[in-house]
């Protein structure tokens, strides 16, 4: 059943102050959203709250993407087919490229953003792992001014977000600081295409003379927000990589993630294939994925 339209008020301002002072009128009533793929879903299945809405779609400064001495800053617009085109972030972000391919087919390509993907704060969504591995910041803005806040944090709980009613999430910035790195990207799903996750995998790990010196380890689909694995990045620092690498990467991992039973999949498939995914990471350097060094020369 459809949703009933007169029920919703719609503004799309053109600049971003214009949607900034509509944000900002005290009551928390209007709601943004950037590219609308998940919104477009819910409204023709009639489940839409009914309400105010922000079109944030015609606000070029929250688009373009640049390159700078120490990384990339992403406009929140930026949509799945921008990134996928950009030398830059195929050659030294990967892992993104990779979420970005992963992510619906070419009509949501063309549409969904970076910043709507992180905002509408899914656990099951693509992008967000890779964006943890990569110290990923966000630039956020309101009528009260910008402030950068890490990513790693920005999900509080199911839903709930770093993120007042009054403000947006202008640019995403990710360093120049995995580069040479062993990196890797996989999402585990029903179909090998266009569907919600089971779990998603992103890693980079600094391996010299068969020996990890650091790491970053994300997942999503086994909490109720995308996960950055703390405990399992200290338990694998200084380790040798070898075969009993595996049983501490398992163990480790048990203190990062909670999954759960859901209609896609049980706690317990998801766990193990965390784990799988995690250990043939370490162990198998053939499927990796290293940004090629220095390439914006």
């Amino acid at each position: 059943m459809r949703a009933f339209l007169p029920a919703y008020d719609l503004e799309a301002p053109e600049t971003l102050d214009a949607a900034l002072r509509l944000l900002s009128g005290g009551d928390g009533g209007w709601k943004p959203f950037a590219g609308g793929t998940d919104l477009m879903v819910l409204l023709e299945s009639g489940k839409l709250a009914p309400g105010r809405y922000v079109s944030l779609w015609d606000i070029e400064e929250l688009r373009g993407i640049t390159v700078s001495e120490d990384g990339v800053a992403i406009g929140a617009l930026t949509t799945y087919s921008d990134v996928l085109a950009h030398p830059v972030l195929r050659a030294d972000f990967p892992l993104v490229v990779r979420a970005a391919a992963e992510t619906g087919g070419v009509a949501t390509q063309n549409r969904g953003t970076l910043g709507g993907n992180i905002a509408n704060a899914s656990p099951a969504a693509d992008t967000p792992p890779a964006l943890l591995v990569y110290d990923a910041e966000l630039d956020i803005v309101s009528v009260r001014g910008t402030r950068r806040v890490p990513y790693d944090g920005f999900h509080k709980g199911y839903k709930v977000m770093d993120l007042a009613p009054d403000e947006i999430i202008r640019r995403i910035r990710l360093p120049f600081a995995r580069r040479g790195w062993r990196q890797a990207y996989r999402k585990v799903g029903t179909r090998r295409a266009q569907a919600i996750s089971k779990v998603c995998f992103a890693a980079a790990a600094d391996v010299r003379d068969g020996t990890l010196h650091d790491a970053r380890i994300a997942f999503g689909s086994v909490a109720p927000t995308v996960v950055r694995c703390h405990v399992t990045e200290h338990a694998l620092r200084g380790r040798r990589i070898d075969p009993g690498i595996a049983a501490v990467a398992r163990q480790a991992l048990t203190a990062d993630i909670a999954p759960i039973d859901d209609v896609r999949s049980t706690a317990r498939y998801r766990m193990r294939v965390a784990g799988n995914l995690l250990v043939d990471f370490l162990l198998n350097d053939d499927n990796s994925q290293r940004p090629t060094p220095n390439s914006q020369s």
